[in-house]
């Protein structure tokens, strides 16, 4: 979703997922300049609901316990393979994504405690989240996305009125986070589903632009999700993809998922990792 990217080289980061891969945050909200902030917020809202009824209802989404999704991430024809993620309330989830024999893990218990595989890393063992990854982690492991009860996160709406995407009329929504991440959500202005995002990751410590884009939205459950996510720096040609296969409501998922992981065995030698860039939410 929510979706946000993938750094293999990296911290091996998934904000990919902030924005939501599985699309638990569609929102969508509509604004006049001329409005003043109080009567904009209150318009935000009403759009906010017409959106949550669109993907099946606040409390349909507000009722999932756990997701597991599965699927197939690619960065081209030579980079590409298997992922899934598991996601239990409050806020735990057990991310794993192989490459070319290679794989990449990432765990967080719910609380304060995440670790890091990245076998493309000269290390290669278990490693503790860094502060830039625990940073985020709240956003990433949080399923209903960071527009669902958005005020309670501690972030900030601002309604920024309509705006074309690929021939298609949209309503635009400034996110600013508890952290100060600006993101820009962009909603199909007659079905209200989440067509783009934009916003920065941080790439080798710098600021890189990204916008991912939402497609072939599937009835799961009766809540709708995108199946279909792709993502690029505007300006650079490498385009990622994440493909879902399968997305399962409410699995029995162990505990021992979300404590500190093992590391996988690599099925082969790998060839050189792709260069190091972002993708995805989810989130």
């Amino acid at each position: 979703m929510h979706l946000h990217n993938l750094s293999i080289m990296n911290r091996s980061s998934f904000p990919f997922w902030r924005v939501r891969v599985f699309c638990t945050a569609l929102l969508a909200w509509s604004a006049f300049a001329a409005l003043a902030p109080s009567a904009s917020a209150q318009t935000a809202d009403e759009i906010l609901a017409k959106v949550l009824a669109a993907r099946g209802g606040a409390d349909k989404i507000k009722a999932i316990h756990a997701e597991r999704v599965s699927g197939k991430i690619s960065f081209g024809a030579e980079f590409e393979g298997p992922f899934s993620v598991e996601f239990v309330r409050p806020l735990k989830m057990h991310m794993e994504i192989s490459i070319n024999g290679r794989n990449v893990v990432r765990v967080y218990d719910g609380k304060s405690s995440g670790w890091v595989i990245n076998q493309f890393a000269e290390n290669k063992d278990v490693q503790p989240m860094d502060a830039a990854d625990l940073r985020n982690i709240a956003d990433e492991s949080d399923f209903d996305g960071p527009l669902v009860d958005y005020q309670s996160k501690g972030n900030h709406l601002e309604l920024q009125g309509k705006d074309e995407v690929a021939g298609r009329q949209t309503y635009k929504l400034q996110l600013t986070n508890k952290n100060g991440d600006v993101r820009t959500y962009f909603f199909d202005a007659s079905t209200f589903l989440l067509i783009k995002w934009e916003g920065k990751v941080v790439v080798d410590d710098h600021d890189t632009p990204l916008e991912t884009f939402f497609s072939d939205y599937r009835d799961v459950h009766g809540v709708k999700f995108a199946f279909e996510v792709d993502s690029d720096t505007p300006g650079k040609p490498q385009q990622k993809k994440i493909t879902i296969e399968k997305i399962e409501i409410d699995p029995k998922i162990d505990e021992a998922r979300f404590a500190k992981p093992a590391v996988p065995a690599s099925a082969e030698p790998a060839a050189e990792a792709p260069p190091a860039t972002s993708s995805t939410p989810p989130q």
